[in-house]
């Protein structure tokens, strides 16, 4: 009942201020959140003012609550933007992405090799895209290791499949989150929390931690806390697991034949030990699940997203989606594959933060959400709760810088 009443209270201040567009109504994302509880009306403010002793006992705002009220400020166009990790091509962040940043049109950025040749580069790269978006920006990347680094020149240099136990698992996090953070590197996407084993001719096979749930569940549990210690938000994926695919949804349809029950005995228990760690992020993957949800791919799944993840598992930190550009999510999309198409179905299933890769797929998906939101009262609701969460997890990235 909090929940809704904090929700209804968001959609109705943003109604309001949606008018301004991108104007002066809105407010960067991670600046309010830092600065306390903010006013909900002057007479409010006077009457609680005139009351010392109450305002004197009153507890000071939780994190979320000091995000959920920074959004109740924005213009719709911000909070859309709070959901949107963009990529583009070169080691120098075009004017466009520095604009976005700066306008609060976009959260962050993922990168890929193309963007980091060296150290030197990532490292002025990132700094960069902090000073666009005063200091708060997601920066993103993958290195889970081996073939699978976006940074060549870092750690580690074995992928997940070579660290036999947590403690090779907890080594390799440490060294690499050293690395990332010399390079303003603040979210990587990783560990695979996904359990291959068992399964012949998994594609995760050559990615996945070895060993059965347990064994995979204590390697996820140790490198997530440890990257968590050393100031990188670790990202596990994907949910609820793809190590029964032998079809990576980078490339096409796949699908996993378990039920809900199969899956919380296997493949959640990783994800379990993510979320004890201390997780704050969890990406979701683009197989199909048939036997839980026999229309939707698992990014754009309710029963998946909602319910297994935040009602089974009672994740409420930031759900991502895998990049929106993949192949299984253009076959399962209506629409020839129609990216924003995905990004609202994602959205309405629970996910906050759109994970797009491909040239042209931010305004796209930027102007079909807005115009969604406002048609759609519950969806913009859903853009203000997902809004808030991302505006709460950007403020600790600051505060860890």
């Amino acid at each position: 009942m909090l929940l809704m009443a904090v929700l209804a209270l968001v959609v109705g201040v943003a109604v309001g201020a949606s008018g301004g567009g991108d104007g002066g109504n809105g407010e960067r994302a991670g600046s309010g959140a830092e600065q306390g509880a903010p006013s909900s009306g002057g007479k409010a403010r006077g009457a609680a003012a005139s009351d010392g002793d109450d305002a004197a006992d009153a507890p000071a705002p939780t994190p979320a609550e000091r995000a959920q009220a920074q959004v109740a400020r924005m213009s719709l166009e911000r909070q859309v933007g709070q959901l949107l990790v963009i990529s583009f091509s070169g080691t120098r962040a075009p004017a466009y992405v520095t604009q976005a940043l700066r306008a609060g049109r976009a959260a962050g950025v993922i990168l890929f090799g193309g963007n980091a040749p060296s150290a030197a580069s990532v490292r002025a790269l990132s700094a960069s895209v902090q000073r666009a978006a005063g200091g708060d920006a997601i920066v993103s990347l993958d290195q889970e290791g081996g073939d699978i680094r976006t940074l060549k020149f870092a750690p580690p240099q074995n992928g997940q499949a070579s660290q036999p136990d947590a403690r090779a698992a907890r080594a390799s996090a440490r060294t690499t989150a050293a690395a990332l953070r010399d390079v303003g590197v603040d979210v990587t996407l990783g560990p695979v929390a996904d359990v291959a084993a068992g399964t012949p001719g998994s594609f995760m096979a050559g990615r996945a931690f070895p060993g059965d749930a347990d064994a995979v569940a204590d390697s996820v549990g140790a490198a997530v806390g440890t990257y968590l210690d050393a100031g990188i938000e670790p990202v596990p994926k994907h949910f609820p697991g793809v190590g029964g695919a032998t079809q990576n949804t980078d490339f096409g349809s796949t699908a996993v034949e378990r039920t809900s029950a199969q899956l919380r005995a296997r493949d959640l228990v990783p994800y379990r030990a993510a979320l004890d760690a201390g997780a704050r992020i969890v990406m979701v993957g683009h197989a199909r699940y048939p036997r839980v949800d026999p229309d939707d791919i698992a990014s754009q799944s309710r029963a998946i997203v909602t319910g297994l993840l935040r009602q089974r598992l009672g994740f409420d930190g930031v759900v991502m989606t895998d990049s929106l550009e993949a192949e299984a999510v253009d076959a399962a999309t209506p629409g020839d594959g129609d990216v924003a198409a995905a990004a609202l179905r994602s959205l309405q299933a629970g996910d906050d933060l759109m994970l797009l890769t491909g040239p042209g797929s931010f305004p796209r998906v930027r102007e079909a959400l807005i115009a969604a939101a406002r048609r759609t009262p519950a969806i913009r609701a859903r853009v203000a709760e997902s809004a808030a969460r991302v505006v709460e997890l950007r403020a600790r990235l600051a505060r860890a810088r």
